[in-house]
């Protein structure tokens, strides 16, 4: 089913989501201050999002059945990650409406689909080629040169799916390090920060977006999100308005976060994430309207929220043991805790976040 609704959601109306991470878990919260039902969709038991949704499906992707079942429950089905298996994606979407829509996804789904549509509508990425064979990338590296950075195609995040070649040895063991799979091939880019852009978009074709948050990563995962970012007033309107030409390309609707690198030469476009992200987690103590809400606003054909920022915060994730530290951060007033339930701080998994606020 490919219909867009032509009349906002009742309260009481049930909101589909597939995964039950964190953010299905925000999503689900979102929903609930709004008035609506949750229903989540997730294979592993337990999730941080089943804590706080109405309806809770423990299944396979692959579990034709349990899909349909969830499927006819809601009244509209949305997704808190972008890798959901085709198959999947077919069943529910046969019964029900499914924002964003599916080009939408399948663009953010492969890394080489991303650049060519991000090409196409001449906005600025890294340099790059297709990788499908040890030989492609022998003589992509003549082109691209050192250092680059070899990522596969698909269900690449935080870091993971990459292998930076420095040189003749690292080129000699990225391909097996990434197990053969099909890649790109990314040159390195020369920034002097990375910056991101979490921007809706409804069903009327209206587009908002909050202000470019300034990001710092630490072993590939993001550490900090601080607003505002030090960017100069061109570079603000310039990532919020090439964030405006990709939503409306897309015809999307939802919350998408769009990552930035900025050169002495403008801005240059990471990549793109079609789903409510983590440098947008700002917003829950920076705005009235978070991008949890608007994402939900926007899906159910509601009015979105303006965007505005009413405080400058500091975001920083609780990574790991980080968390075993928040008695300690709760004794700061200026600070908003926002933890996610998750039973084991293993190492590298967030755990949660806070949001300071500076002013």
């Amino acid at each position: 089913m490919n219909l867009q609704m032509t009349k906002p959601l009742k309260q009481g109306a049930v909101i589909g989501i597939l995964g039950g991470g964190q953010l299905g878990r925000m999503l689900a919260v979102a929903a609930s201050r709004m008035g609506f039902r949750t229903h989540v969709f997730e294979p592993q038991e337990n999730p941080p999002a089943s804590h706080v949704s109405d309806l809770v499906t423990t299944a396979a992707y692959e579990d034709t059945e349990a899909l349909s079942k969830f499927a006819r429950s809601v009244d509209v089905i949305t997704f808190e990650f972008e890798n959901i298996p085709t198959e999947a994606l077919n069943i529910v979407e046969a019964i029900c409406n499914v924002l964003p829509a599916r080009n939408a996804l399948k663009t953010s789904q492969d890394r080489l689909i991303e650049k060519e549509f991000l090409t196409n509508l001449n906005l600025i990425v890294a340099p790059y080629a297709n990788i499908e064979t040890e030989e492609d990338l022998t003589q992509a590296i003549k082109i691209v040169g050192f250092p680059s950075i070899l990522k596969t195609r698909r269900f690449g995040y935080d870091g993971k799916g990459q292998f930076k070649i420095k040189n003749e040895t690292d080129l000699k063991n990225s391909w097996a390090e990434l197990k053969n799979s099909p890649c790109v091939l990314e040159g390195v880019v020369n920034f002097t920060k990375e910056i991101s852009v979490i921007g809706a978009r409804n069903q009327d074709g209206e587009v908002v977006c909050f202000d470019p948050g300034e990001n710092l990563h630490r072993d590939g995962i993001l550490h900090t999100t601080t607003l505002p970012a030090n960017i100069s007033a061109s570079q603000n309107i310039d990532a919020v308005l090439l964030t405006g030409k990709i939503l409306n390309a897309l015809n999307y609707v939802g919350v998408m976060g769009v990552e930035l690198f900025v050169t002495k030469d403008g801005l240059l476009i990471n990549e793109i994430a079609p789903r409510v992200h983590n440098s947008g987690h700002w917003t829950q103590n920076g705005c009235v309207i978070d991008q949890f809400e608007q994402h939900i606003r926007a899906i159910s054909g509601w009015p979105l929220g303006d965007g505005k920022r009413h405080s400058n915060v500091l975001m920083t994730n609780l990574i790991g043991s980080e968390v075993l530290d928040v008695e300690t951060l709760s004794r700061d007033t200026d600070v908003g805790i926002h933890l996610y339930g998750k039973a084991d701080a293993k190492d590298g998994r967030k755990m949660g976040h806070i949001n300071k606020i500076l002013n």
